[in-house]
């Protein structure tokens, strides 16, 4: 640890990840909170994960060619501050009182669109910022403050909703002027391309490298379905009003507690990274998060739910140390902001996509068999992949298979 916190660049961009993400967890609780209380509507909770998947999906790969393009820390400052625009467009609405479904569905599309080039960039300038042997030590750190803001940022979100829906929309805003400002000053050597026509061929290229390597292209499906038919965050506010009876604080806790369990992981792997049997585990972790997802959706204890989704953020941060980290390794620093792109669309968009999902069944049948469907269904996928994709079930060590 003392050797990664010799990077500077690296200690300052993960500042900026930080008030990043704990203002997006914040604006996240706001929207989800604020439109459940104007419709009371499970099918519209979905629609604000759809809105933000549909424009994510159509500027995805352009946001992986901008990320090899340009230098990655301004784009990534760039992306917090359209984010803080949209914050005090909020604050404006909220308190002239002309805020309305569809501005919130409308927020969804923006926010959707810009997401896109932040996480291609973030996620590709990480290697740039420390040497390949500590890259997993810093990918499980970064996490680690990531699930350190998503649980500060929730708890903190349902405090500030007892002064008001603006108050919080404020901070929100306040949070993106801070981590622009700090990811705007990172430094680190970036050497601009050569200028070359953009061709399909070119935008396209993330897609194929995945597309040829079993190994990437079965740790980032095994994400996706993970996440698509495992995620319940777009019905927290649902249980937590109808079902646990919770209120905007118990929401807040709900969406704080899978980061308690990822922050307590995530810190264990910073300090002893994982170093054999890296495939079998994270198969064994998506499993581990499905059965989680079933006990959850049964639950009608406050307590039981919040140990179940802490349990599930734990096992989902050594998925998500495992994923990020071959995934890097594996793929040159000239093409890391395409395949962190596709990267992002399966798995950051799906997050969306599964909101949606969750929302619909939902309104079908039931919060209820909603979340416990999807589990099943999670703890399924993980069999399959086991079957499916050998090279990562037998893959060894993170940084190859050599002693």
């Amino acid at each position: 640890m003392r050797e990664l916190f010799q990077h500077r660049a690296f200690l300052q961009f993960w500042s900026a990840r930080l008030a990043g993400t704990a203002a997006n967890q914040i604006l996240m609780l706001a929207l989800g909170w604020h439109m459940y209380d104007l419709t009371a509507s499970a099918w519209d909770l979905g629609l604000v994960g759809l809105f933000q998947f549909a424009p994510a999906l159509a500027t995805t790969l352009a946001a992986g060619h901008a990320a090899d393009r340009f230098h990655r820390a301004r784009l990534v400052a760039l992306c917090l501050a359209v984010q803080g625009g949209i914050a005090v467009v909020l604050v404006g609405a909220t308190g002239g009182g002309w805020i309305t479904r569809e501005l919130l569905l409308g927020t969804s599309l923006a926010l959707g669109a810009v997401r896109p080039f932040q996480m291609a960039a973030q996620q590709a300038l990480v290697p740039s910022l420390v040497p390949p042997r500590l890259l997993a030590r810093a990918t499980a750190f970064s996490s680690s403050g990531m699930q350190a803001a998503v649980i500060g940022g929730p708890a903190l979100g349902g405090l500030v909703f007892m002064a008001g829906v603006q108050a919080v929309y404020g901070s929100c805003a306040a949070l993106f002027l801070v981590a622009g400002l700090m990811a705007l000053a990172v430094r680190y050597e970036h050497t601009p391309p050569p200028r070359e026509p953009v061709t399909m061929q070119s935008v396209l290229a993330g897609v194929r490298f995945i597309w040829k390597s079993p190994l990437l292209l079965g740790a980032i499906s095994l994400d996706m379905f993970a996440v698509l038919l495992g995620g319940a965050t777009a019905l927290l506010p649902l249980f937590a009003k109808e079902i646990l009876h919770v209120g905007p604080a118990g929401l807040g806790l709900l969406r704080a507690a899978p980061a308690v369990g990822a922050l307590v992981v995530g810190v264990a792997l910073s300090r002893w990274p994982m170093e054999r049997r890296v495939g079998a585990r994270l198969l064994a972790s998506v499993a581990g998060f499905g059965a989680c997802m079933v006990v959850f959706g049964l639950s009608t204890s406050f307590l039981l739910s919040l140990i179940v989704l802490a349990v599930s953020g734990g096992l989902d941060m050594v998925s998500v140390v495992v994923r990020q980290t071959l995934v890097q390794l594996e793929t040159p620093d000239s093409m890391r902001g395409r395949v962190s792109a596709v990267n992002t669309l399966f798995i950051g968009a799906s997050n969306q996509l599964g909101e949606f999902e969750s929302g619909a069944v939902a309104a079908l049948v039931g919060p209820v068999a909603s979340v416990v469907l999807g589990g099943i269904g999670t703890v399924a996928v993980a069999a399959l992949w086991l079957r499916k994709f050998k090279p990562l079930a037998e893959r060894d060590r993170l940084t190859g298979d050599r002693p």
